[in-house]
């Protein structure tokens, strides 16, 4: 019995595949620039500038990003060839900034302002899968999302 549990053990160990071998001896960092704007009647609008790929690797998750997100913030999706979602990251609305001032009296005051365009910039640790980024908004409290631009990666 003990001589058939060791070599069972021997023989579970898992290789790594050859392309995550690959990814992860050459990780890749993606910045993506967007401009975002909000509409007459309320929806937000994405443009496409630019994209930069570069050999780097994140050193920690950051810090810019939300673990769950509300109504009207971003969700950030590394899709594959077949569409399936890779990574997943939350952004903060970009239109809504919370802003701290000093008011007459001399007291710190916050105020939330909703601006009508933007820039939202994103810097992404890249899946080696990742054939298209698609950003959509958070449109309901379930975190259904509502698909705003599909950027595809050449």
């Amino acid at each position: 019995m003990f001589a058939l549990l060791s070599l069972a053990s021997c023989g579970s160990k898992r290789s790594i595949p050859q392309a995550d071998a690959q990814s992860e001896a050459n990780p890749k960092l993606i910045f993506l620039n967007y401009t975002i704007s909000k509409s007459d009647d309320g929806f937000k609008q994405v443009q496409f500038i630019n994209k930069t790929i570069t050999d780097g690797k994140l050193k920690k998750a950051s810090s810019n990003y939300l673990n769950s997100g509300k109504i009207g913030d971003l969700k950030c999706a590394q899709l594959d060839k077949q569409s399936n979602e890779l990574q997943v990251v939350i952004i903060q609305n970009p239109l809504s900034k919370k802003v701290e001032f000093v008011n007459d009296s001399l007291i710190f005051e916050k105020k939330q302002i909703d601006l009508e365009n933007g820039a939202l910039s994103l810097r992404l640790q890249l899946n080696g899968k990742t054939k298209y980024i698609e950003i959509s908004e958070i449109v309901d409290s379930l975190k259904q999302s509502k698909p705003l631009i599909k950027t595809k990666l050449n």
